[in-house]
């Protein structure tokens, strides 16, 4: 499933890897909060969420970062970009 298909059936989680200084100046509603440097960490956290995860971040790096190494680490997830298209999509189903 794709970014937007994962929306639309409500399935999964949205997982926002930017820093919390970043977050609390805008996010999507219903998102996580987990830095990226703090992902290898809370593996064992991110593998309880419902699957498949959402990464967003500021432009898609660090979310295509966070995917890579979750996704080895067995867990299904997908690099959403930028959290502004992630909350685009998620006001359209709202």
């Amino acid at each position: 499933m794709n970014t937007e298909e994962i929306i639309k059936n409500n399935a999964g989680t949205i997982v926002d890897v930017r820093t919390p200084g970043e977050f609390m100046g805008g996010s999507v509603s219903g998102a996580v909060n987990i830095p990226l440097n703090e992902i290898q960490q809370r593996i064992d956290e991110l593998k309880e969420m419902k699957t498949p995860i959402i990464f967003c971040c500021a432009s898609g790096n660090r979310s295509g970062q966070a995917t890579n190494y979750v996704s080895r680490q067995g867990v299904d997830c997908v690099n959403g970009g930028s959290w502004l298209d992630v909350n685009y999509l998620t006001s359209q189903e709202a």
